[in-house]
């Protein structure tokens, strides 16, 4: 059976995925949604751990097949590699600390606010009025988020909501506030190579269409209702 090598970060973040087993093996809803979608193109994953930064230069120079971790579709990220139809469309919410009183965006006046580096959630940070933005990189870039926000080196951080909703409930967070983005996530392939973008799209369109791709991101995310398809809110090859 044919492997693809797709880049991913070795991180605890559930259930979008979890810190990678001794044999290699990951799971969560990004780990089904490839193995869902390339068996479908009669292929097997092969994940490779990297920085989160190096990701998709190693797409670029063809040091992997693909990305397929959190890459919300944005133009900078869109300039360096072409993108899949969407596996996920999530909305973007602000994390305190527990007891912070900060529910709206004018709350953040003066807070040093985290977001990874160049991504959809560090653009929608900056549009917050007064901020100061604080860009986050590396190997576990979420939980390094999570540790500045507990230990006060930052105020406020801005990721995903399948990722940061839950976390209202730890003894040491608060949820501020959701922001409604509809961020779309895609699979990046490097622009030289248009067939296999081409092949990840019908085989997403068809997990989608079979009803599996549902199933995973039920299993997963039972509170957040799926954002693909007839019925949800972004179709598959649909503008966001």
């Amino acid at each position: 059976m044919r492997t693809l090598t797709l880049a991913c970060i070795d991180s605890d973040a559930p259930p979008l995925f979890g810190l990678q087993g001794p044999d290699g093996s990951r799971h969560g809803y990004e780990p089904a949604a490839a193995e869902l979608v390339l068996a479908r193109m009669g292929c097997r994953p092969a994940w490779q751990v990297l920085a989160w930064d190096d990701m998709l230069p190693a797409v670029r120079e063809h040091r992997v097949d693909a990305v397929w971790c959190g890459q919300g579709i944005i133009a900078e990220r869109a300039a360096v590699v072409d993108f899949t139809d969407p596996y996920a469309v999530f909305d973007e919410t602000v994390l305190v600390r527990k007891g912070d009183p900060a529910r709206r965006a004018e709350d953040l006046t003066g807070y040093r606010v985290a977001a990874i580096d160049g991504s959809a959630n560090m653009k929608l940070a900056k549009t917050f009025p007064g901020i100061v933005p604080v860009p986050f990189t590396g190997d576990d870039v979420f939980g390094d988020m999570l540790t500045a926000l507990r230990d006060g080196t930052v105020d406020a951080m801005v990721d995903d909501d399948v990722v940061t909703v839950p976390l209202g409930a730890h003894p040491a967070y608060d949820v501020a506030f959701t922001h409604p983005t509809g961020n779309r996530w895609g699979i990046g392939v490097a622009k030289d190579n248009p067939g296999l973008l081409a092949e990840f799209n019908t085989a997403l369109a068809g997990v989608v269409a079979d009803g599996s791709l549902e199933a995973a991101w039920t299993a997963w995310m039972p509170t957040l209702p799926f954002p693909l398809g007839e019925t949800g809110r972004h179709a598959v090859g649909a503008p966001a």
